[in-house]
């Protein structure tokens, strides 16, 4: 049985980048699997460790040596490699001496392209220990760093500075340079709390010789658990309770490696201020934790996570109470001064700002949007002046002194400056809710206004973006128009709201100047939409054969496509799916092959020239679910159509079984053609389900 042991790397650090700290980890852990595996050394398991001073991993249940390698070197041919008379070739020759062998070690390996002279040899693995430091070199240097940074007099590169390297397998010390770094047994505790050296007597030991004397929790997970803990029960013993989110744990954790909450206070007279700025200053400026009541009214209080367990807590609780007074003083006056003109009178200062050099000012941009919205606002039971007023406001507050300063609530100032100024309650909410949804699983826009215009938005912006050129590439897509197409999808779908996106990227290309866009903006932009909703599906679990066959119907409604996806999901469960899809799969193939297209408009099958029984019946089949079907797909009870076009299946395995359907009489072959066009016609009225595997 081969030996197994427990390595430890670990790689000390200045302090790194908070936000990078876990997928630098991940991807740390990620890297150094892959090189463990190219090198052939097994292991059970790799857990990480990630501090604001350290990049570690534990690897459990590693090889102490590389499995021995059995190496093919394949020679000349058997035929090349002798002559005639037996003898040997220069060939065989010159193979066996560059093996360093005799020609009679040589074996002969036979494959189906003929007999060639081989030589195999054993290569024996080298130990694990001789192998890591350049396996952790070479893992460091695949890290997704944007930027790399040297320091001092080396030509080493990293995120942050090296300071030392801890290599220790089982209870042997690893020698080796990393980073220009010797490594060594030792590590380092909490900076201010055990700065000394710290020896690892074993690998295994690693994390709680760290939690016992260095005041380090090294493991991201249960540190981030610990500042969630801490944080709320503070909260909680003062009756509070805490506003976490993600994000901010994960910074928060990143930035600490002995975390300790402490509860501060601020000014009472600051909660005059819109919440939503007190709690933008102390999550991203100060990294705080802000407090409200049980109600969920923000209260004048917040934690902070320190880095040190101090002997005079008070005086760390009054320097964070100092240094989140002065920003909120800011936050006063800019709401203050703000306030002191209607949002309408910001609207001059958006003609001096431009939006893109060929595409106009922001001004120019609201003016589209305000003719886009006011078209769609009757549609979706719209006042279309409120439409278009929202749509001349939406981006008044982006030149407000407030939004300036907190780039991060634009909309959310939009909203209050325009219930301050009085405006229509549908204007204030479309503020805000243009911006809806900001990312993947955000929530959708309530109000009809802000609907509208989340809506005119982003088609405006599409088509723009599109009509001169700048499209996405890759991963390349400045404008978000990913995140824009994905968005409107998700309105149109999820609200659901009945409008063409055909005719939706029509209206937007009308705003623009002649000339301005180019002249395939409008199929280009709709196809670029559409195309979303292979991933936007993928990510509900629907199969790329269902949505492809859905596609094929040509439809530009996603409300309708959407009913469409989910009746080909139900049809797909039915017992007699599979051979229904293999049957249009074969009428395609027919018509395909003679040139045939479904469409529609076509002359319907001629009874009279209908000869054998199962053709007959397939006829009155399909002439009987042609009435039946049709007022379904009107009422787009898509379930419906393909539960009673299910009931084809046997049918129309009759007809191909006992059916030639291209013969030599012509009048006959095309009255069967036509018949399985109306066929798949039928089908096409859901989706092309011949698309499905």
């Amino acid at each position: 049985m081969d030996a197994t042991s427990d390595l430890l790397v670990e790689i000390g650090t200045e302090e790194l980048p908070p936000t990078a700290l876990l997928p630098l980890s991940n991807a740390f852990v990620e890297c150094f699997r892959n090189q463990l595996e190219g090198a052939g050394i097994g292991f059970e398991t790799i857990e990480p460790f990630a501090s604001p001073r350290r990049l570690a991993l534990l690897v459990r249940g590693i090889l102490t040596r590389q499995p021995d390698r059995e190496i093919l070197r394949r020679g000349p041919a058997v035929q090349a490699g002798f002559g005639t008379d037996g003898q040997p070739t220069k060939a065989a020759l010159g193979f066996a001496g560059s093996c360093g062998v005799p020609l009679d070690a040589l074996a002969r390996e036979v494959t189906d392209k003929g007999e060639w002279l081989a030589f195999r040899s054993t290569v024996p693995g080298s130990t694990t220990a001789s192998l890591v430091p350049g396996l952790a070199e070479a893992a460091l240097a695949d890290l997704p760093i944007p930027k790399r940074m040297r320091w001092g007099e080396g030509s080493e590169e990293f995120v942050r500075p090296v300071h030392w390297v801890c290599l220790v397998l089982g209870t042997e010390a690893i020698p080796g340079r990393i980073l220009g770094i010797e490594a060594g047994r030792q590590t380092h505790g909490h900076r201010f709390h055990h700065p000394e050296p710290i020896n690892l007597p074993e690998a295994t030991e690693y994390a709680e010789l760290l939690r016992s004397r260095g005041s380090v929790e090294p493991d991201f997970k249960r540190r981030r658990d610990l500042v969630r803990s801490q944080v709320e029960g503070l909260a909680s013993e003062n009756g509070l309770r805490a506003r976490i989110d993600d994000t901010l744990l994960d910074e928060v954790t990143a930035l600490v490696e002995w975390p300790r909450a402490i509860l501060g206070h601020f000014d009472a007279i600051y909660l005059a201020i819109p919440p939503e700025v007190l709690i933008e200053t102390m999550r991203s400026n100060q990294k705080y934790f802000p407090l409200e009541d049980p109600s969920g009214i923000l209260q004048a209080s917040f934690i902070a996570v320190t880095n040190i367990e101090s002997r005079d807590p008070d005086q760390v609780r009054a320097g964070n109470e100092r240094v989140i007074r002065p920003r909120f003083a800011d936050a006063a006056f800019f709401w203050a001064q703000d306030l002191k003109q209607p949002l309408e009178g910001y609207a001059a200062r958006l003609e001096t700002v431009v939006f893109q050099d060929r595409l106009g000012t922001l001004a120019e941009k609201s003016a589209r949007v305000a003719s886009l919205a006011r078209r769609l606002a009757p549609t979706l039971g719209v006042d279309p002046d409120l439409a278009a007023r929202a749509a001349r406001l939406s981006r008044c507050d982006l030149v407000t002194s407030m939004v300036y300063e907190f780039p991060g609530l634009q909309g959310t100032m939009g909203r209050y400056y325009a219930l301050h100024a009085n405006e229509d309650p549908c204007v204030s909410a479309a503020m805000e809710e243009q911006y809806l949804p900001r990312f993947a699983g955000d929530v959708l826009p309530a109000s009809p206004c802000g609907r509208v215009l989340a809506i005119a938005d982003r088609i405006d912006t599409l088509v723009g973006i599109f009509g001169i050129g700048l499209r996405p590439t890759g991963a390349k897509d400045p404008y978000g128009l990913r995140r824009a197409s994905i968005g409107v999808l998700r309105i149109l779908i999820e609200t659901p709201l009945e409008l063409d996106l055909g005719e939706l990227v029509a209206l937007a290309a009308s705003a623009y100047p002649a000339g301005l866009l180019s002249k395939d903006v409008e199929s280009a932009a709709l196809a670029y939409v559409l195309d979303r909703l292979r991933n936007y599906y993928h990510e509900r679990g629907v199969s790329a054969d269902a949505v492809e066959a859905v596609l094929q119907t040509g439809v530009t409604v996603p409300a309708d496509l959407d009913a469409r996806m989910a009746a080909v999901t139900a049809f797909r469960s039915l017992s007699g799916s599979k051979s229904l899809a293999a049957a249009n799969k074969r009428i395609r193939n027919i018509l395909s092959k003679g040139g045939i297209d479904i469409g529609t408009g076509h002359p319907a099958p001629n009874a009279q020239l209908f000869r054998d029984p199962a053709e007959i019946r397939l006829a009155a089949k399909v002439e009987e679910l042609s009435s039946l079907v049709a007022p379904l797909a009107e009422a787009r009870d898509y379930i419906g159509v393909l539960g009673l076009l299910a009931g084809l299946e046997g049918d129309l395995d009759a007809f191909f079984d006992q059916v030639m359907v291209m013969v030599d009489d012509s009048d006959v072959r095309e009255n069967r053609i036509r018949l399985l066009r109306s066929l798949a016609g039928l089908f096409l009225l859901v989706a092309d389900i011949s698309r499905l595997q």
